[in-house]
């Protein structure tokens, strides 16, 4: 599963936690912000910590809160120092045991990193972030019910929580129930729009025939996000499906401007381009395909076929 934690609701989790901010001067503020950026919060909950300006719970707050920014960083090793020393300063800090069954779970050590959720919800029965976390480990451990159950347990508890609907949607999508999948992409997107939402969603509408829906939701990922290749390459996978070999092109053309690395976007460009008598094109992708993935099995074939090993 792609970990796509929401940083603001992470944060929101944080702060919770955390002591009221009056006494604290403009580093405290940044320091256990939501607004602050991941290098801000390292800097900043830095100097609260070098500076001695807090103490007590709000010490381990400084601690907690510079983990997590260290663990965006994916400075993953120090980040576990920070959170084992909030916990030493105050071991009944919920927040700090999830996240740092966040670094174990980016170590992909899931055991740690369920053990360490397991104790942040014994603290702290409605901190549904943690439940979300916990079905995360479940999940890349091959616990689907598990799993289910974190993620019902997380809805329950935050019914506006867009990444908790993803994940369930994604267990629903690996149980093959696509009705059920269908309905959490769809609150997902009400919920949070943006461009794994739609590609999501369009995932399942592909692989259950829905080629227009998968179609129309690859649009709307490009719309949010027409930078991104993932969009356009999803979609120009659809339009070959369907046929459109030159709608697929102009697709791929995008795909490819965005990123250029992929081997798929090479290799599909020349099927749709080898489709429309185009050889030498076609050729030229399928070696740049072979480049980037040598072994690309359809892209041998397809030279091969050509006589163009």
């Amino acid at each position: 599963m792609r970990v796509r934690f929401s940083l603001m609701v992470l944060l929101a989790a944080l702060t919770s936690t955390a002591p009221a901010a009056a006494e604290g001067g403009p580093d405290w503020e940044a320091c256990v912000g939501l607004t602050s950026t991941p290098d801000q919060r390292v800097k900043t909950c830095s100097t609260v910590i070098e500076t001695k300006s807090e103490s007590g719970k709000r010490l381990a707050g400084a601690y907690c809160n510079r983990g997590h920014g260290l663990t965006e960083k994916r400075e993953l090793e120090a980040a576990l120092t920070d959170l084992d020393e909030a916990l030493r300063l105050d071991p009944s800090y919920a927040c700090a045991y999830n996240n740092r069954g966040r670094v174990y779970s980016f170590k992909r050590d899931y055991d740690r990193a369920i053990a360490d959720y397991d104790q942040a919800i014994k603290l702290d029965p409605s901190l549904a972030l943690a439940y979300n976390n916990r079905g995360e480990s479940r999940f890349n451990k091959g616990d689907l019910d598990g799993a289910l159950t974190d993620f019902d347990a997380a809805i329950k508890r935050n019914p506006n929580s867009a990444m908790a609907y993803g994940n369930r949607g994604l267990v629903y999508y690996r149980k093959h129930d696509v009705a059920h999948a269908l309905a959490d992409y769809t609150t997902r997107i009400k919920l949070a729009p943006d461009l794994l939402a739609y590609i999501d969603r369009g995932n399942v509408y592909r692989d259950s025939e829905q080629l227009d829906r998968a179609a129309a939701d690859y649009g709307e990922a490009i719309r949010v996000a027409p930078t991104d290749a993932r969009g356009w390459r999803n979609r120009g996978m659809i339009r070959l499906f369907q046929g459109d070999n030159k709608g697929g092109i102009s697709d791929y053309d995008k795909a490819l401007q965005y990123d250029p690395s992929d081997a798929y976007s090479w290799n599909n460009r020349g099927q749709a381009r080898l489709r429309l008598g185009d050889k030498q094109g076609a050729i030229a992708d399928f070696r740049k395909a072979l480049e980037l993935k040598p072994g690309l099995a359809s892209a041998q074939d397809s030279l091969r076929k050509l006589g163009a090993p």
